[in-house]
């Protein structure tokens, strides 16, 4: 069963989820929209685009059907792999938030590199408010955002509005939803300009991230001589 669709939009490849109105991720979604991702890193596609089918953009994991007897360790592994996945690849990922984004549907947003968001939209986890905690959905979060930030949702389980998401960085702009493909259509033409050196330059970023101040400008030696090698 398909729970991702493929649409092509001149140079970027849409990658929409579709699983009945909240969208919810499953295993076999979570490995296809993965499937996706990487097929779309070999082509000659110079954008991938995430967002969801309907009004909701994503409402995280399938609990329900964890609960009837889904293996929580496969839901849970799925969606590790994905999250990892997206700093990993060689492509821009922009996010279209046609809606809602919730749990790991949040996450999800911010793995993006960049994001718009409708207006009315909201963002965030809601897991400590039904007592339990977003142990995988909190991480990426607390990867992009300040701790603070990161934590008032976390912390509370009250999803942001969409004007608080750009507030903390957790977006990049609201939109009317009659703006949103214009806008992503606009980054896709700047998210693209850096050309053959975008690959290895996105990669260095998510690392360099990562790395103390010193060891980020002794990888980056290394990587700017290699642009002028390829």
């Amino acid at each position: 069963m398909g729970f991702v669709h493929r649409e092509q939009r001149g140079d970027a490849r849409w990658l929409s989820i579709d699983n009945g109105p909240r969208n919810l991720l499953n295993p076999s979604l979570m490995r296809q929209l993965a499937d996706e991702l990487i097929a779309a890193e070999s082509s000659d596609t110079k954008a991938v685009v995430l967002t969801g089918r309907g009004d909701m953009f994503c409402g995280g994991l399938d609990v329900e059907a964890i609960k009837a007897g889904g293996d929580p360790v496969e839901f849970a592994t799925e969606l590790v792999a994905l999250l990892r996945l997206v700093p990993q690849l060689g492509l821009p990922v922009l996010g279209a938030i046609n809606g809602d984004a919730l749990a790991s549907g949040f996450s999800l947003v911010v793995t993006t590199d960049m994001a718009a968001t409708v207006e009315g939209a909201t963002l965030g986890t809601f897991e400590a408010s039904i007592g339990i905690w977003p142990m995988i959905a909190q991480v990426p979060p607390l990867q992009r955002l300040l701790p603070r930030h990161a934590l008032s949702n976390i912390l509370t389980g009250i999803p942001f509005t969409a004007e608080q998401a750009l507030a903390v960085g957790a977006v990049n702009t609201v939109v009317p939803r009659a703006r949103l493909e214009d806008q992503i259509d606009e980054w896709v033409t700047l998210a693209s300009r850096a050309g053959a050196a975008l690959a290895s330059g996105r990669r260095a970023f998510y690392r360099f991230v990562d790395l103390s101040y010193d060891e980020a400008l002794d990888q980056s030696l290394a990587e700017f001589a290699g642009m002028f090698r390829r």
